[in-house]
């Protein structure tokens, strides 16, 4: 069980932030924290690390307690025992793959699982290149991997997707639920992806303000709120024609391009560029399998 209760005061680009949160994960669960930016959570991906003080506060993960505030207890971050993945990879650029990876390693053991470790993330004919001679996607890996050498009970990933395209960003998905399995790690997950979070997560941590306002399963989180009769897509004008008396409008939605009809009303103080939400009848739709 890790027990998380910290208050910090922070300076957010829309100004002060009151952090003030108090939850409680099971070993071995996959969490995502989940909230608008400037709610928070990466602050609290860094104060779980040891990485950032906060005002006051308390962690216990099991029965060792990492971080008293009343107590001035602060266990150094070394000695926390975990996997962290940042959102720029902060990989060592004059290193190798390997060289990195082997950088990250304590022990022996260590180090003989690092073969094991580049053949599941597909990286092994990788290793004895540097990072800035691979992809986005294999750079991630890396970090991915770097993080998990150790075999931290605790993983912390901030964004660490954001930067990919749609079917690279799937395809890491689909190994780091299977890394996260096969190491029984505890993951914390910070992401504003909604297909990511329902895919990974078996609880989610709703901030709002510095606040927790809700916790639980995602189907139970997003329920309440999102689910309806109706499909919701996202997406991003890209341009406006008039027809007649109505208006065509190309959305990019994901990495598609969808025509829809609009009204004058509809179409009013809208322009190329806005993000629109496009809303359909969701007991009528066709479905293929691609």
């Amino acid at each position: 069980m890790i027990q998380i209760q910290i208050q910090k005061s922070l300076l957010m680009a829309e100004g002060k932030l009151n952090l003030d949160v108090d939850f409680r994960l099971e070993m071995g669960s996959f969490c995502t924290l989940y909230g608008k930016s400037g709610a928070g959570k990466t602050t609290i991906l860094k104060i779980l690390a040891g990485l950032v003080q906060p005002d006051a506060g308390f962690i216990q993960v099991n029965d060792q307690v990492w971080l008293d505030t009343a107590k001035n207890i602060n266990l150094a971050p070394q000695k926390r025992n975990i996997g962290f993945v940042f959102q720029d990879y902060a990989l060592f650029p004059n290193m190798t793959v390997r060289e990195n990876l082997v950088y990250a390693a304590q022990s022996k053991e260590d180090l003989s699982a690092i073969d094991d470790l580049l053949q599941r993330a597909s990286l092994l004919s990788l290793a004895d290149r540097k990072p800035l001679t691979l992809s986005g996607g294999q750079q991630q890996r890396v970090a991915l991997v770097r993080a998990l050498v150790r075999k931290p009970p605790i993983l912390l990933l901030d964004e660490p997707l954001s930067a990919l395209d749609l079917e690279m960003r799937q395809l890491l998905q689909d190994q780091i639920y299977q890394l996260h399995k096969s190491f029984g790690t505890t993951t914390l997950l910070v992401s504003h992806q909604l297909s990511e979070i329902y895919r990974l997560s078996d609880q989610i941590i709703s901030l709002d303000k510095g606040k927790v306002i809700a916790q639980g399963p995602p189907a139970e989180i997003f329920g309440k709120e999102r689910l309806s009769s109706k499909i919701q897509l996202v997406g991003e004008v890209l341009a406006i024609k008039k027809s007649d008396v109505i208006y065509i409008l190309d959305v990019l939605i994901g990495n598609n391009i969808i025509k829809t009809v609009a009204t004058e009303d509809e179409v009013t103080n809208l322009q190329p560029g806005d993000t629109v939400t496009v809303f359909t009848k969701a007991f009528n739709p066709i479905i293929k399998k691609r």
